[in-house]
C-alpha cells in the first residue's frame, strides 16, 4: 500500500482535498500527489476536512506536471467515466485495482479536475483504466468520493486478495477479470519516465522521416501510446526500441 501514488490533477476544491486525506489514511494509503491545484491544499479547509490526517497534507507533493507526479512509477491506472471514447477495456476498481499490490512496484491512481475529469491527452498515462459503476441517472461522483471508493477497494484487496466476486458479475465475468488479470503481470515493467523518454525519442523521430506532421502528430502518438501501454514494454524492451530509433536517426543524417 505504501507504494501507491493517489494524484490528483488540477483540483480545485480544498475541502476535497482535505477530505481524501482523511481517507486515504483511513485506507492506509499516504501517498498524495496534486498537479498544478486550483485551490490551497494547505489551507484551513483543507486542514479542518482532514481532521486527523494532517501528516498527509504535510508530506502531500505538489508538482507543475503529470510526468513529475508519475515519475518512477511502472503501473499507472487512470479513472474515467467515458468508456466509449477509450480503445481499450474499462474495468470496475474491484476488477483492476488489486494489480497494483503485485510485486510491491511503485505505482499510481490518476484523478481528474472536479468539472472535466482527466482529459484524452491526460488519460494516455494509463496503462488501464478504471470507471465507478454508478447510477446512470445521476452517474457523477464527487471527487472524494471517488478517491474514497477506489481506496476502500485497494485495502479489501490489501486484506483479502481472493475477493469473491458478487453474483452480479457472473462467471463469465470472472474469467474475462482473471484473463485480463494474468495477461498484465509482470515484475519488471519499464518506469513512465522511461516511456516517456521513448515516446519523444519515437515523435521526433517519426517527424523527422515524415510519417508524422506537426497538427496531426499528437492524435497519431496517442494511437501509439495505446499500443505499447498493452504491451507492458520492460526497460529490456524500451532500450532496444530506443537502439531502433537512433539507427533511424543516424540513416537520416547520412541522407541529408
Amino acid at each position: 500500500m505504501q507504494e501507491i501514488r493517489i494524484v490528483l490533477v488540477e483540483p480545485a476544491g480544498a475541502l476535497n482535498v482535505g477530505a481524501i486525506a482523511r481517507v486515504i489514511k483511513n485506507m492506509g494509503l499516504n501517498q498524495l500527489i496534486l498537479v498544478n491545484p486550483k485551490c490551497d491544499p494547505l489551507g484551513e479547509e483543507s486542514r479542518r476536512m482532514a481532521v486527523h490526517a494532517q501528516d498527509v497534507l504535510d508530506h502531500l507533493k505538489i508538482v507543475e506536471s503529470l510526468p513529475v507526479a508519475l515519475q518512477g512509477c511502472q503501473r499507472v491506472i487512470a479513472t474515467t467515466a467515458r468508456s466509449r471514447s477509450l480503445p481499450t477495456k474499462l474495468e470496475t476498481p474491484r476488477q483492476v485495482l488489486p494489480w497494483l499490490l503485485e510485486d510491491n512496484l511503485p505505482t499510481a491512481i490518476l484523478f481528474g479536475p472536479e468539472d472535466r475529469g482527466l482529459s484524452n491527452q491526460e488519460l494516455n498515462y494509463g496503462q488501464r483504466f478504471v470507471g465507478i459503476p454508478s447510477n446512470p441517472d445521476y452517474a457523477s461522483l464527487n471527487l472524494a468520493q471517488a478517491v474514497g471508493i477506489c481506496a476502500y477497494e485497494l485495502y479489501q484487496a490489501y486484506l483479502q486478495p481472493q475477493i469473491d466476486k458478487s453474483t452480479t458479475y457472473d462467471n463469465l465475468q470472472e474469467e474475462i477479470s482473471l484473463n485480463i488479470q494474468n495477461s498484465f503481470k509482470s515484475d519488471n515493467n519499464a518506469s513512465v519516465d522511461t516511456l516517456e523518454a521513448y515516446y519523444h525519442h519515437l515523435e521526433s523521430s517519426l517527424l523527422d522521416i515524415g510519417y508524422l506532421y506537426p497538427h496531426t502528430a499528437q492524435a497519431r502518438m496517442a494511437k501509439f501510446r495505446r499500443i505499447y501501454n498493452r504491451a507492458f514494454l520492460s526497460p529490456e524492451d524500451v532500450s532496444m526500441l530506443r537502439g531502433v530509433l537512433r539507427q533511424v536517426d543516424w540513416a537520416i543524417k547520412q541522407n541529408k
